[in-house]
């Protein structure tokens, strides 16, 4: 986590100030913005690794006060315009595409602007499968929902109690009720006091239409931004049909037990 005040450059308002961060996620706070700053995201990995990384960005709500841009040896390409208002809009872009440049707009009164985001570096492959960036909501094949079950941040077999929709945000909310519960990196599901049931949140785009329906699924997916995003999600029962085919030719890629 970065913060900085542009109120200690009042007095150099073309100021260009440096942020080096080394974290793979995190976030960038700049109060009252003047002037501006190169964010350099400089990962603790080997630099020859560079080219295989993604960078995210998700401006904060209420986000205020500055431009953001990819940079790249003086070239400037507008990513985020001040005052653009896309609730949970991400905006990713190769590695080597370039750094961010935020720039500061002109103010009357810049006490009452922040300019901010979250940001994540992930491995290309990784960024790809965000299910999947070309084709979000269709189905997925046998050989990727066993690859998935692999390599996801969280394996629940659970059924949807309730979806709810966002419209403003363009997203549709499953809430789920856990069976079972292969993996999780974060604690997205947890136990509900009232009912001692494993129950959470995972999070999909409104246009892929989920609602609620009987009978249990296999939900995998990624952590992005600290929320439960959707991967590939069949049906229990298929699962269990293509993991057992897979199993009686030696083709699985990991062990899972799929009861």
């Amino acid at each position: 986590l970065s913060s900085c005040s542009g109120l200690t450059h009042e007095s150099h308002r073309k100021d260009v100030e440096q942020v080096y961060l080394r974290c793979s996620e995190g976030s960038i706070e700049w109060m009252y913005p003047t002037g501006a700053l190169i964010v350099n995201l400089r990962p603790n990995i080997s630099p020859a690794s560079y080219k295989h990384l993604t960078v995210c960005i998700k401006p904060f709500k209420d986000s205020a006060g500055a431009n953001i841009y990819l940079e790249k040896t003086g070239e400037l390409k507008l990513l985020v315009r001040d005052g653009e208002r896309s609730p949970s809009r991400v905006y990713c872009f190769g590695y080597d595409q370039g750094g961010l440049f935020v720039e500061a707009t002109p103010q009357q009164d810049i006490s009452r602007k922040i300019t901010g985001f979250q940001y994540e570096l992930m491995s290309k492959g990784m960024a790809a499968d965000l299910h999947t960036a070309s084709a979000p909501c269709r189905p997925c094949s046998d050989t990727e929902v066993l690859l998935a079950v692999c390599t996801s941040d969280f394996v629940i077999r659970g059924s949807i109690q309730n979806v709810t929709n966002e419209a403003e945000e363009q997203e549709s909310i499953i809430h789920v009720g856990v069976n079972k519960l292969y993996r999780q990196k974060s604690k997205v599901f947890q136990l509900t006091g009232e009912s001692g049931n494993w129950r959470g949140q995972i999070k999909t785009l409104l246009e892929c239409g989920v609602k609620p329906g009987d009978g249990d699924f296999l939900f995998t997916g990624r952590m992005h931004f600290g929320e439960a995003r959707l991967g590939c999600a069949p049906r229990f029962k298929d699962f269990q049909r293509m993991y057992k085919e897979a199993k009686d030719k030696g083709l699985n890629p990991c062990e899972i037990g799929p009861d």
